[in-house]
């Protein structure tokens, strides 16, 4: 007598996704499209870390069906015949049935189960019709089982945080604006001092009159030098000495 359905895969088969997660109603994102397989429920986001050491499988969405992507439904079942379909470069597999009336006589191959038309040569257009299949004339599923101690939800699943207002910005909660117009500001440490000065020279800026005042030194200019730069004005050209 062969073995009926595990437990993991009778959940992912029954339980609902990209439904509202009932203990995370008032959260963002919180719709269920992970799958637990130790612990046979679904879960959102937010519950990932309470399942953290568990099996997880992200369930994808496509043409308005769940998916799974072949690459980690393989560790778990032989997917061997079941038809797969590609979405953001990845191969994804159908978990249930979508029955289908037969319209295209022409087509090669139908569906063992649903009777939908399939490329040669796959013969099963889900994970559902496969283990139906195998059930029916086998009735044993052992042999297409495999075991995966490890199962990680795919690199690019993104797991929501709780962000407070410090980490919503760029700014580190001391961070301060410097106005242009304050004094120098200045840090000491131990018997060595060390200034740090910014000044309104140190940034650069466009003045109307089409001129740049670039970063100087924190040294004192002259008047003079200043009464020079800001008696230039726009459009008079000034040729250096020739040699």
């Amino acid at each position: 007598m062969g073995i009926q359905k595990p437990a993991w895969l009778e959940g992912l088969y029954s339980k609902k996704f990209f439904v509202g997660c009932s203990y995370h109603e008032t959260a963002k994102k919180n719709e269920k499209n992970v799958y637990c397989l130790d612990c046979c429920i679904s879960i959102c986001p937010h519950c990932i870390p309470s399942h953290r050491f568990h099996r997880l499988l992200q369930v994808r969405r496509y043409v308005y069906h769940d998916v799974l992507r072949l690459e980690d439904l393989q560790k778990l079942i032989d997917c061997s015949n079941v038809q797969a379909y590609t979405i953001n470069s990845a191969k994804v597999v159908f978990i249930k049935k979508r029955p289908q009336n037969r319209q295209f006589k022409g087509a090669a191959n139908y569906c063992t189960s649903c009777d939908r038309s399939l490329q040669d040569p796959f013969i099963h257009c889900s994970l559902g019709c496969k283990v139906d299949f195998v059930m029916k004339h086998y009735k044993d599923l052992s042999p297409f089982l495999r075991t995966s101690n490890t199962l990680t939800l795919s690199p690019d699943f993104m797991v929501p945080q709780d962000m407070g207002d410090d980490q919503m910005t760029n700014e580190t909660p001391h961070s301060t604006i410097v106005d242009s117009d304050h004094e120098p500001m200045s840090w000491s440490s131990g018997s060595e001092n060390m200034s740090i000065a910014y000044c309104s020279d140190q940034i650069v800026r466009k003045k109307r009159s089409g001129l740049y005042l670039c970063g100087r030194s924190a040294n004192k200019v002259s008047d003079e030098d200043m009464a020079t730069s800001m008696s230039r004005r726009k459009g008079i050209p000034h040729r250096s000495p020739l040699c």
